[in-house]
């Protein structure tokens, strides 16, 4: 215990380390600038095995929004709220925000479940247990079994930072941003499909008599259907996985296996706690013969020396990567960019359906909907040919950097949207102005997403990854939980009070907003040093 007590000094010094290594000349780091502007020659992505790991996240987004044409009438049929509407609002928030605290709670876990055994079997119990958790919810006549398994909905959904831990590891330093960039599309999909079948889904035996009506399940459960056709997707997406997904923990692949895929991505090599300084993102190990051992490796939380008690090992590793000032700085930025994001998400409709008297568009419900579907169908096309290119040219940290400042003009045109709209009496050219601002400058905020991924996996050594992904990911939880009631409450309370004219709501947020800016230019991958070293 002494020696590990010991050696947890020098792995964080080495965690933090930002200069180049000592062996390093002026002209090997004129060598990795010339590399850092040429194109790096794109490796392959392995397109079935991608799929599968972006069907699983598609689940996440279906099982989380279906419930919401229903809810609030699910609520009311169980009688919780004695009959009093006003009260329905109050228990719907419970149900919607037990999904993401329990995800909060369990992200990690999962994560460090993976490291132990494996990124495959975590992965498929996702699907498997949000099968048998959407049918229990649907089948609910009571509030209280509903408030349950909505909470198992959100344990089994814990596991999306497992999934990015195997497209990390899918990937290497030339396709990663490629591979990242279809998240987008998997969340606006879901979100997009999951609020039209639970709308048009529900009360099936009313809407469809002759069919529906004869069989007494969807007579006596209105809300089963939805929530059973959820179910079948989860149940297709791990069927799909337990026949064709592939280990990618370097550690649980056979022998063989593990020959030919350290073959397939040859260049890849360890992550963060090397003195190698190419992107890698810690995909796999790399052979001793391809590449001597580091000095510091007795140091490196992927040494061969580790000690035989693997718990302590791993305890005392995950600690001292979270002692490195850039793993905080990390899991800051990403706070910063869920917190963000969510205030933004929240804020849109919100603000496009109040009216304008009281500091919003007075949009109806159907010119919304078009807005955001539109931009949803534009943003996925945008983000597959975008977010790659900018990566593999700027670099993660880079493309961050940019995105999440384009919150300031995204969040900018709320207020001046309003006051076009007031002072023309209505959405005028003005307004219109405003909006197309916002949407445009959304697209190249919406890149945060994937280019923090990488800056994360550029960050995490291999033997942590998943660990490491899931606290990242807990994070985000915690505040896609708060943010929506932060958000929704200033903006009501802004304009009820009318404080600083009904914009205090934006000014609270743009502060905030500005304090993420600033921790944001602190941000460093391996190719902003590279950059730095050479300047």
């Amino acid at each position: 215990m002494t020696d590990n007590n010991q050696s947890d000094v020098p792995v964080v010094q080495e965690i933090e380390r930002y200069e180049a290594p000592k062996s390093t000349t002026a002209a090997a780091q004129a060598g990795d600038c010339e590399t850092i502007d040429a194109e790096e020659p794109r490796t392959p992505l392995p397109k079935f095995q991608l799929f599968i790991v972006l069907l699983i996240q598609f689940s996440e987004p279906i099982t989380a929004v279906v419930i919401y044409p229903f809810v609030n009438q699910f609520v009311r049929d169980t009688g919780i709220t004695g009959g009093d509407d006003r009260k329905t609002g109050y228990y719907a928030g419970v149900i919607e925000s037990a999904f993401f605290f329990a995800e909060a709670a369990t992200v990690f876990l999962w994560g460090w479940l993976s490291d132990r055994f494996g990124r495959r079997p975590i992965l498929l119990l996702g699907p498997f247990g949000l099968t048998f958790a959407m049918l229990r919810f649907g089948y609910s006549t009571s509030f209280w079994p509903m408030v349950l398994s909505r909470c198992f909905q959100g344990v089994f959904n814990g596991n999306i930072g497992v999934s990015k831990t195997v497209m990390v590891e899918l990937s290497d330093s030339s396709n990663i941003g490629d591979a990242f960039s279809m998240m987008p599309l998997m969340w606006s999909a879901g979100v997009t499909l999951g609020p039209i079948m639970g709308g048009v889904l529900s009360n099936p035996a009313t809407r469809w008599p002759n069919v529906f009506g004869k069989i007494a399940v969807f007579v006596q459960h209105p809300y089963f259907l939805p929530c059973l056709v959820a179910g079948i997707i989860s149940f297709f997406t791990f069927v799909i996985g337990f026949v064709g997904l592939k280990e990618t923990l370097s550690s649980r692949i056979p022998s063989d296996n593990s020959t030919r895929d350290e073959e397939r991505r040859r260049d890849s090599t360890d992550a963060l706690l090397d003195h190698n300084d190419t992107p890698d993102y810690g995909t796999t190990a790399t052979s001793s013969s391809t590449r001597a051992p580091s000095p510091s490796s007795s140091a490196t939380l992927d040494s061969p020396q580790k000690p035989t008690d693997a718990n302590t090992w791993e305890s005392t590793s995950l600690s001292t990567i979270l002692k490195s000032s850039r793993m905080q700085l990390i899991i800051a930025n990403y706070t910063f960019l869920m917190f963000t994001d969510m205030c933004y998400v929240v804020l849109m409709p919100l603000m496009y359906s109040t009216s304008i008297e009281t500091g919003g568009l007075g949009l109806d419900p159907y010119q919304i909907g078009m807005i955001m579907g539109v931009w949803g169908f534009c943003n996925a096309f945008v983000q597959i040919n975008l977010v790659g290119k900018a990566i593999r040219r700027y670099g993660g940290a880079s493309v961050y950097k940019v995105a999440y400042a384009c919150y300031l003009i995204s969040l900018l045109t709320f207020p001046m949207s309003s006051y076009f709209a007031q002072k023309n009496g209505g959405v005028g050219f003005g307004s219109g102005v405003m909006i197309a601002l916002q949407l445009i400058f959304q697209f190249f905020a919406y890149m945060g997403y994937a280019s923090i991924q990488v800056v994360i996996a550029d960050a995490a050594p291999k033997s942590l990854l998943g660990s490491i992904n899931g606290l990242v990911q807990m994070s985000g939880c915690i505040m896609r939980t708060i943010a929506p009631t932060f958000a929704s409450s200033l903006f009501s309370m802004s304009i009820e009070d009318g404080i600083l004219g009904g914009y205090m709501v934006y000014v609270v947020i743009y502060a905030i907003l500005l304090v993420g800016i600033a921790c944001s230019t602190r941000l460093m991958d391996q190719r902003s040093r590279q950059a730095s070293r050479s300047a």
